[in-house]
């Protein structure tokens, strides 16, 4: 969880000066974080100091493909994604992330990274569905959509989120077998380079190359569809620079490699974000949270996560 937050932190503040979208929240994302697992669950101990180290690397090693990029001015790629490929792509991701999610919503386990499947494991799973877990997931979700209809500008997601902390440490919510995130470590990232060997290094090259088209197609294509939507203009040799800047700011800070996040870029638009400022505001957040609130972030239920998540997934299908 804490390296998570660490995204939010430098890699936002990198992206925001460096990038040219205005919208684009480059962070932790689903698509990059699956290929980024599926590496290094054979190269060391996950969670352990080796495994965030190797982690780190991949990040160091993506940004010097995305410089490489920028160098050949390989943004004009963006100008082949149509309006028909950019609608699409938003709904695909909808889909896929909402039924990610359906899992911890309904308090059933879930092990599979393809959608069909998870898709499926939900469903045989139905019988298994943990009560208390369903209900904190619907009221969430009601509370989310009924704020966004009649007061759009006002954060429900950050309502849920504190009263679910504080509904969860006043009434013990882990006791009744609702999961929640449990103790997260407090302070700021310390900066340094990946400790890691040349043939480790080497290893993850392939892994650096799989996260480098995944950030460059999903990047241009979340950029470019809010751009179209706000009417605003893109400059995607910028945004490779500050994408190549935001994941060695990651590699520095301790945690992995960050994204053009669909979702998260949804949730700054859709609560009135207008510009980066909104981002550098947002790492401000996390690093008041990391400092001072850590304490009772460890009774926050994992299901409001994923209904937050579920939320934004069904405003990305048009």
């Amino acid at each position: 969880v804490v390296t998570g937050l660490y995204t939010l932190l430098l890699p936002l503040a990198a992206f925001a000066a460096f990038g040219s979208s205005r919208y684009l929240v480059v962070a932790a994302d689903s698509a990059t974080a699956a290929i980024l697992a599926g590496a290094l669950l054979h190269m060391a101990p996950v969670a352990s100091e080796q495994y965030v180290a190797l982690a780190g690397l991949v990040a160091l090693l993506t940004a010097g493909c995305l410089l490489l990029a920028r160098l050949f001015k390989l943004g004009f790629l963006a100008d082949f994604l149509s309006q028909t490929v950019l609608v699409g792509f938003l709904t695909g991701v909808g889909f896929q992330v909402g039924i990610a999610v359906l899992g911890e919503m309904l308090g059933v386990p879930v092990d599979s990274r393809r959608t069909v499947e998870q898709l499926a494991q939900v469903l045989r799973s139905l019988p298994e569905v943990h009560a208390p877990t369903l209900l904190i997931s619907a009221v969430v979700v009601a509370t989310i959509l009924i704020l966004h209809r009649l007061l759009p500008r006002f954060p429900g997601p950050l309502l849920a989120v504190v009263g679910a902390v504080a509904a969860s440490a006043a009434f013990n919510f882990s006791a009744h077998g609702i999961t929640v995130i449990g103790p997260v470590a407090a302070g700021l990232p310390r900066l340094g380079i990946p400790d890691v060997s040349w043939r480790e290094a080497l290893a993850l090259v392939p892994v650096a190359g799989s996260c480098f088209l995944m950030i460059i197609a999903q990047s241009a294509a979340t950029a470019r569809a809010y751009a179209s939507r706000h009417r605003e203009t893109l400059d995607e040799n910028a945004d490779i620079v500050g994408l190549s800047a935001a994941n060695a700011a990651a590699a520095l800070s301790g945690t992995f490699v960050v994204n053009g996040s669909p979702t998260q870029t949804s949730m700054v638009e859709s609560s009135g974000g207008r510009s980066q400022l909104a981002h550098l505001a947002t790492a401000g957040v996390v690093a008041l949270v990391l400092l001072f609130l850590t304490g009772p972030l460890q009774y926050l239920p994992r299901c409001v996560l994923g209904a937050i998540v579920f939320t934004i997934a069904v405003r990305l299908v048009d």
